[in-house]
């Protein structure tokens, strides 16, 4: 998928009509549609065309449990296109081709994983606001982060990869640690469809991701439960991404952070990319994002 091209004029008049929307008249799904449910996806596919003839593909991972619902909103009201025309502008990278995915808690949700197709115009906002914002989760400290590993590692195909060479973006967002030291082959059936022999562990899962994935996870600091254990939450991330674990301390600027993260990882120097940002709020979110929080 991933065909056609971003029309600006579009977006915006869709986010004017959304802008005083609330998240309930912009989520209006209540179960998971099936064509975003991915035990019934084969693959996602990433192809280059004659509209995207170099096309790089970036998963957005959304954790729509509890508090985190707010992230999507900010998605669905402007931070797409803040994101996708950032992108088109400063090109970091070419021809974005952006999955959404709606993450949520294994153990207790009955979608912990929806995933959109590959899409680079209109349809990519058309298709988050299809999602099914669950709000659940529970009490067990972390959301399963693992299933958008393990998804994009079996059952999507990209041709930035497979032809070039090219590694993929893969963002998860959330306030939670880091899923168990593994997930159950029956549970990666059930949720995504794609088991495999026995157990599969947390760093299994991200190995086998970052084979063509440049694998990220955005820490989101007003999070109801990163508020109350952020110390632990960032130590835990850390420990398992490195310097790919973000920090994000104003969910107004998430657009901005990932493209941010998006340019330095393509080689721009971070002082020169903060520096970029004209508007001091954002400035202040890309310093912290790139250098505040280590």
């Amino acid at each position: 998928m991933g065909n056609a091209t971003w029309d600006r004029n579009e977006y915006a008049t869709r986010s004017a009509t959304i802008a005083s929307a609330s998240r309930e008249q912009i989520f209006t799904k209540h179960a998971v549609e099936s064509k975003f449910d991915p035990r019934s996806v084969t693959i996602r596919e990433s192809v280059d065309s004659e509209s995207n003839p170099v096309s790089n593909p970036i998963i957005i991972g959304l954790d729509v449990t509890g508090s985190m619902g707010i992230i999507a909103e900010k998605i669905a009201k402007k931070g797409l296109g803040t994101l996708i025309e950032g992108i088109l502008d400063r090109k970091p990278v070419t021809d974005p081709h952006i999955m959404i995915m709606a993450i949520g808690d294994v153990f207790h949700d009955h979608a912990p994983l929806q995933v959109t197709q590959f899409e680079a115009d209109i349809r990519i906002a058309e298709q988050l606001s299809e999602l099914w914002l669950e709000g659940g989760g529970g009490g067990n400290s972390f959301e399963s982060y693992d299933l958008p590993w393990a998804f994009a590692a079996r059952k999507t195909k990209i041709d930035s990869f497979d032809k070039r060479g090219v590694k993929g973006y893969l963002f998860t967002i959330g306030d939670e640690n880091p899923p168990l030291e593994a997930v159950s082959s029956s549970q990666l059936k059930e949720s995504i469809g794609a088991g495999s022999q026995g157990n599969s562990s947390t760093i299994e899962l991200l190995a086998e991701a970052q084979e063509k994935w440049n694998v990220f996870h955005v820490i989101v600091e007003q999070g109801d439960y990163a508020r109350r254990a952020l110390s632990r939450v960032s130590e835990n991330w850390k420990n398992l991404l490195g310097r790919k674990a973000i920090h994000l301390n104003d969910y107004d600027c998430i657009a901005e952070v990932i493209l941010s993260v998006i340019e330095v990882n393509e080689g721009a120097d971070p002082e020169e990319v903060i520096k970029s940002w004209e508007n001091t709020k954002i400035r202040n979110a890309v310093e912290y994002a790139l250098f505040g929080k280590q």
